[in-house]
């Protein structure tokens, strides 16, 4: 597993999406994706990989909708695989099951493969670079010198040469990314509020926060246009993200900060609840 996904650097642990049909959400995350159901109920399924590790939790909406356009809120959750050879074994996985994908990147941090659920929730597939090789300037990362399409052939030449199984172990949830009314409220919220610190900033486009010098735990854009309204809770998207602190912040500290922002804030001694500006549900452990 990822060091940057376990204590005592803080990350976001698990998510909870709003599907529409659980009966059609399921099938697509465990024989396409390859996630294993670890829980069931009429109206849930947490989902992991086959040695119990839960990462993502599907919620059914009752005369639910799929999400508006242009609007705050989810833009993509993030799989982390352990290795490059790992994604290119689920890369063949996705093509033999027909799979329909959005694109696949080379961000010199990080090689993705992106895609959608039924429902329209983004999907990110990813394996990290080696962290020595990230390109660091002035305590911050630049992404855009490098950036590019993935080497498909390079990725899928690495792959196990074994059947694809499902999610392997030391799969983690990588990041979460959103869609943000304002850049600039957010980034108070999850570095002033919640400890992170801004590792990579594209003045008026996205900000990418992180904990421990990954490359992010958390990003938010405005690529749905400043002022976009808050994701509905009726509709497809995020129902809530789960943030575990760095070692070195309580959950008294953050409850303090969060107020001094006026942000809501319902503290009980093992949890915080609270919502950020652009109307995402996020509760935090310590």
């Amino acid at each position: 597993m990822s060091h940057y996904h376990q204590s005592p650097i803080g990350h976001v642990r698990h998510v909870e999406l709003k599907v529409l049909d659980l009966t059609v959400s399921i099938p697509f995350y465990t024989d396409k994706l390859g996630f294993t159901v670890l829980e069931r109920s009429d109206d849930s399924v947490r989902l992991g990989t086959a040695d119990g590790f839960p990462i993502l939790t599907l919620r059914q909406l009752h005369n639910g909708t799929r999400k508006p356009p242009r609007t705050a809120g989810l833009y993509h959750v993030a799989i982390l695989v352990p290795s490059r050879a790992d994604l290119g074994q689920l890369l063949i996985h996705l093509v033999q099951r027909k799979v329909p994908l959005q694109g696949a990147s080379d961000h010199m941090i990080s090689e993705a493969i992106y895609l959608a659920d039924p429902d329209g929730n983004g999907i990110e597939l990813a394996a990290d670079t080696n962290p020595s090789d990230w390109p660091w300037v002035k305590g911050q990362l630049d992404i855009l010198s490098g950036n590019g399409p993935m080497d498909v052939d390079a990725v899928v030449t690495e792959a196990k040469p074994q059947p694809f199984t499902g999610l392997p172990s030391g799969t983690v949830l990588g990041h979460l990314h959103l869609h943000a009314s304002q850049l600039e409220p957010m980034s108070r919220f999850y570095t002033e509020g919640l400890g992170m610190d801004v590792v990579i900033n594209l003045p008026g486009s996205a900000i990418f926060m992180s904990y421990g010098q990954y490359h992010h735990h958390l990003a938010a854009n405005v690529w749905n246009g400043v002022g976009a309204r808050p994701e509905p809770a009726t509709s497809a998207g995020l129902s809530y993200a789960e943030i575990t602190l760095p070692s070195e912040l309580t959950l008294a500290t953050i409850a303090q900060r969060l107020r001094s922002l006026n942000a809501p804030v319902e503290e009980s001694t093992s949890e915080i609840w609270s919502t950020d500006p652009s109307g995402n549900r996020i509760r935090v452990v310590a």
